[in-house]
């Protein structure tokens, strides 16, 4: 077993579920909240154990299967989802909400893994590259049409660090880097500049996140002053949560207030529907202040040198994609929960791997990390 992972996992369960009891019963002390996230982590650690009794060369002959799975549940949360906050991203399983889209990333490394494990002629083919996309594009683009932009975001950065390790050619990745880039670049000036006939469609939301993470005017020039007044308002509305998460970064100091002593969640002014999920950093930091956020990272790095090193020891190219996959997942989540979190990237609803409140992603994360210890586990008997 690689020890200090599991460290690491523990540590960061027991952060989490601290935070999460101070922040959701701060304001309603009968949350159960808490308890909740205890059983997502007892279950995740059962299945986490049990992925690890089977070699993964086996689980990898059920890869298309479960990708086709994930696509049909895909397309089930588009059809017949729960709607929230102007979203399906859920399906109502009894009294528990299921979130397809975290599953469908685990089922696509597994896949994308299976099926870029290769000889190393067949990767330099044109085809092997656009059909390794494909694998990538086709859910990119329901969980799109949920809509979530951050979640469907998070199979790109996937897809080139799987490609860059196994060897297709950087002349493919470059290009595809720099088409995506240019979109992208479009994409912004549309929003920022564009008059409003000739702007891309976008969900208002979508909208209203990017123009308050550049600092944009909500209200045009042209705007009346009643107009000015009523989207300035919106403005300050929609960017209440990450200014208060600012606040809430900072106000922590150098070694915090202490654990359930963080005014900014005890009073409101972060609100408990965010705090203990995507704004889980700000409350630890709070708390903790400075060295607890360096905890948190210093946690999160553990888990991220453990993931390297089992991709290098790995014995075959399916061992090394997979670990690559997960680690870069799971970073992903990480930088973007934390960068939205002090405001160096827009708010998505991308939660922080084992801290954030939720039983999908919990589930999928100790499921990604109990791969990560089948592929170090079955490394020798290759």
């Amino acid at each position: 077993m690689e020890w200090p992972l599991m460290a690491a996992v523990l540590g960061l369960m027991a952060l989490g579920l601290t935070a999460i009891y101070s922040s959701s019963t701060a304001i309603n002390p009968n949350s159960n909240f808490h308890w909740k996230q205890a059983i997502f982590y007892v279950l995740g650690l059962g299945l986490a154990a049990g992925i690890c009794l089977l070699d993964y060369k086996i689980l990898a002959r059920w890869a298309l299967i479960g990708y086709w799975l994930a696509i049909v549940l895909l397309v089930v949360v588009v059809v017949f989802g729960t709607k929230k906050l102007g979203a399906k991203r859920w399906i109502d399983v009894g009294s528990f909400q299921f979130q397809p889209s975290e599953f469908a990333k685990l089922a696509f490394i597994f896949f994308q893994a299976h099926f870029l494990s290769r000889p190393a002629d067949e990767l330099r083919l044109p085809a092997i590259f656009f059909q390794s996309l494909l694998l990538a594009i086709v859910p990119f683009c329901l969980i799109l049409i949920e809509p979530d932009l951050g979640s469907a975001l998070v199979f790109l950065p996937i897809t080139l660090a799987m490609m860059f390790v196994v060897g297709v050619p950087s002349r493919y990745l470059r290009r595809f880097i720099v088409g995506v880039a240019i979109l992208a670049a479009l994409v912004m000036v549309d929003i920022l500049f564009a008059p409003p006939k000739w702007r891309i469609k976008l969900k208002e939301y979508q909208r209203d996140r990017l123009l308050v993470y550049f600092g944009k005017e909500f209200a045009p020039a042209n705007a009346t002053p009643e107009e000015r007044k009523r989207l300035r308002q919106l403005q300050r509305d929609k960017s209440h949560n990450v200014e208060q998460a600012m606040i809430s970064v900072g106000s922590g100091g150098l070694w915090g207030k202490g654990w359930r002593q963080g005014s900014q969640y005890a009073l409101g002014y972060l609100p408990d529907k965010v705090a203990h999920n995507d704004f889980i950093f700000s409350v630890i930091a709070e708390e903790k202040g400075f060295m607890g956020s360096v905890m948190v990272l210093s946690l999160y790095t553990v888990v991220l040198f453990s993931g390297i090193k089992i991709a290098g020891q790995a014995r075959d190219r399916l061992g090394k994609l997979l670990a690559v996959g997960i680690i870069t997942l799971l970073f992903t989540h990480v930088f973007i929960n934390i960068g939205m979190n002090i405001r160096i990237m827009p708010v998505t609803g991308i939660p922080l791997p084992l801290l954030s409140y939720g039983g999908s992603s919990v589930l999928c994360s100790l499921i990604a990390l109990g791969i990560l210890q089948n592929v170090n586990l079955y490394k020798r008997s290759y």
